[in-house]
């Protein structure tokens, strides 16, 4: 029935309950706007102090960096200006490799084999579900705006491009997860040099002038019966920089076993549960100095990146394309998996999470942004330790959703400007091939420039073109990595919440005697905060 106006009563029932809820909230803001006292707004900026100062950091290291840029400071003084910058990023690198190698032993030996594979397998189902959506992502928006549209003869070419073969780029992947000498991979990484080698190719002996030459003078047929060939030939070679993906299989391994040895493998347990709270503590130092790194590595940044003018039209629509893109990534599909599989709200989660992403946006590093990172995680939203400390160093080495993104986009994008036609079986060959490089792009800044030339070897794109997009690389790798850290946690979140059971049958089988830090004293405190009472992990920060 409906009212003689054509009005449904339900709706209008509706729309007063609406209003009604909103009158209601309102007044319940007010009420907690009015009793904010100073003690209130004094515990609020000291327990997000880190945040806030890393923030500011940032707003303060732009506007330093670009009002410097006019002073035209020489490669000597920009270097000197960004010391204290370089500093951040070393202490970081330092902590990187022990803090791998305690979390993955810890957290691999604290649960049992049957429980690691099934939080494994959750975790690498969950990377190659978001790596595969953020490709496809890159894919779609590059086609839609392509950004390529036009010549490259006007683009601003910089610096050089190493050649690599796919085939030889997936070897070095596979020779690196099982390392000769542990020790040196602590600091080099195996990578496969190219040698010229010249040899003879005999002359086949039906040849007539070979015949006549035999005929005329000897000597002179000995040296055409063989003719000098050139062949570039692989030789084994390294790289300075951490093989994490070696020490990650390795430390997976010996973890489980210290698991299965029980009794036995309980004093290699507590030597490394020690390592990993004492490099923590390290953390909870360093974090005190890192807004002001973090403004000194973006004011370096900023004051030393090239004249904005040589970014033309079509770098800018690629920046543009690759920024929407990101975010798209970032903004939508991430807190969206989270929410459909979590069933909470993921932005009070990624709320937790803002000083690990500013910090990846200044260090440009998901590597060296992984003791904030864990920090974040297990300090502010309470994930448990066994799920951070197996996938989160897990997720830095293999898991790089925004590098996918962006070397599928790339690549097409270098395919636009040679207008060269990409057929559908192509797209697919890019869109495998950058998510299989992904996984090989190391941690470190910079790395998926590398790994581009595999995706556009694949389908016969000149390499050279990479460096047409090199001088906006510094910028978009801040991005990209910031995205890759945002995965990794969403990721860590996912697998604590589909892990319940697993962690809950442990608990029960430890007789609730878990990781010491989660029953007798908070994890990590900070140096001013020893002797407070411990916070609850509601990630909420409240007035």
């Amino acid at each position: 029935m409906t009212k003689s106006n054509g009005e449904d009563p339900r709706s209008g029932n509706r729309m007063e309950r609406f209003q009604q809820g909103v009158r209601k909230r309102t007044l319940l803001a007010k009420k907690k706007v009015q009793s904010i006292t100073k003690d209130d707004v004094k515990g609020y900026l000291v327990r997000n102090a880190f945040v806030l100062l890393t923030v500011t950091a940032v707003i303060v290291g732009t506007i330093l960096g670009f009002s410097l840029r006019p002073y035209k400071m020489s490669y000597r003084e920009v270097k000197y200006f960004s010391f204290p910058g370089e500093l951040l990023m070393r202490m970081l690198q330092m902590l990187v490799l022990p803090l791998i190698v305690s979390s993955l032993v810890t957290g691999t030996a604290a649960l049992d084999s049957k429980a690691s594979g099934k939080m494994g397998m959750r975790a690498i189902v969950y990377y190659m579900s978001t790596t595969i959506i953020a490709v496809i992502i890159g894919i779609i928006i590059v086609v839609i705006i392509h950004p390529g549209k036009g010549t490259k003869e006007n683009m601003h070419r910089e610096g050089k491009i190493m050649k690599v073969t796919a085939a030889d780029a997936f070897l070095d992947l596979i020779r690196n997860m099982f390392p000769p000498n542990l020790v040196e991979a602590c600091f080099k990484q195996f990578k496969t040099n190219y040698d010229k080698r010249m040899f003879r190719v005999p002359i086949p002996p039906n040849e007539t002038s070979i015949v006549t030459s035999v005929i005329n003078n000897v000597s002179e047929a000995m040296e055409t019966l063989t003719r000098m060939k050139e062949e570039v030939i692989p030789v084994p070679g390294a790289v300075n920089g951490v093989n994490a993906l070696g020490l990650v299989v390795f430390s997976i391994s010996f973890g489980l076993v210290i698991g299965n040895m029980k009794e036995q493998g309980q004093p290699l347990r507590h030597f490394f549960d020690s390592l990993n709270e004492a490099i923590m503590r390290l953390v909870a130092l360093i974090m005190w100095y890192a807004p002001l790194g973090i403004m000194f590595l973006i004011a370096g940044k900023i004051v030393e990146m090239e004249d904005m003018g040589v970014i033309g039209g079509q770098l800018a629509m690629y920046t543009i394309t690759v920024i929407i893109g990101l975010l798209i990534h970032a903004i939508i599909v991430l807190p969206l998996l989270y929410f459909l599989i979590v069933r909470k709200n993921p932005w009070v989660f990624i709320g937790g999470l803002l000083q690990a992403l500013i910090t990846a946006l200044g260090t440009s590093s998901s590597s060296a942004t992984l003791p904030i990172t864990f920090k974040c995680l297990e300090d502010i939203n309470g994930v448990d330790k066994r799920i951070t400390r197996f996938v989160l160093p897990v997720g830095a080495t293999i898991n790089m959703d925004g590098t996918a993104l962006y070397e599928a986009l790339a690549a097409i994008f270098i395919a636009q400007v040679n207008n060269f036609e990409l057929n559908f079986g192509q797209i697919i060959t890019i869109s495998i091939t950058a998510t299989a490089a992904s996984i090989g792009a190391a941690g470190i800044p910079q790395a998926g420039l590398v790994t581009m030339v595999i995706v556009l070897t694949s389908v016969g794109l000149p390499t050279e073109d990479i460096t047409l997009i090199i001088a906006v690389d510094w910028f978009l790798d801040r991005l990209r990595t910031t995205t890759n850290v945002l995965g990794d946690s969403i990721g860590a979140g996912i697998v604590e919440h589909l892990s319940r059971n697993e962690l809950k049958n442990r608990d029960a089988e430890m007789g609730n005697s878990v990781i010491e830090e989660n029953e007798m004293r908070k994890p990590y405190q900070l140096i001013s905060q020893e002797n407070e009472s411990v916070k609850p992990l509601d990630s909420e920060t409240k007035m």
